[in-house]
């Protein structure tokens, strides 16, 4: 079996959206799931000024791959992170999954894309 049922990434912070370019600052979750059933995800999002969010639910079908967009609330069932705030992610899973975390930043006409190293247990 691949992946880990717990990933925790540590190094959120949505991206100032300035417009200048076709590429549009964001964040993303990438979640894959290799094995033959769906996957049960609970993703939660703590921040350093305020309470969590926690329990929000998504489903990565079998052998796919789920991105979720961070700045996109109707990716995330309604919720809201706002930008320019630090904050952290824990993926709790009910199987293992393989997860990876991206910015794509666009403040400055040479955007950059980086990608956060989870840890998972």
């Amino acid at each position: 079996m691949y992946g880990k049922k717990n990933w925790f990434f540590a190094d959120g912070y949505l991206p100032e959206k300035i417009n200048n370019g076709p590429m549009e600052a964001h964040e993303a979750l990438m979640l894959f799931n290799p094995s033959s059933m769906p996957v049960e995800v609970r993703l939660h999002i703590y921040f350093s000024d305020r309470a969590p969010f926690r329990n929000l639910a998504l489903r990565v079908e079998a052998e796919r791959v789920l991105t979720v967009r961070l700045d996109h609330p109707d990716e995330l069932g309604g919720t809201v992170i706002p930008p320019l705030t630090q904050y952290a992610l824990h993926v709790e899973a009910d199987a293992p999954l393989v997860c990876q975390f991206g910015r794509l930043d666009t403040t400055q006409n040479a955007m950059g894309y980086y990608t956060g190293v989870g840890y998972s247990e």
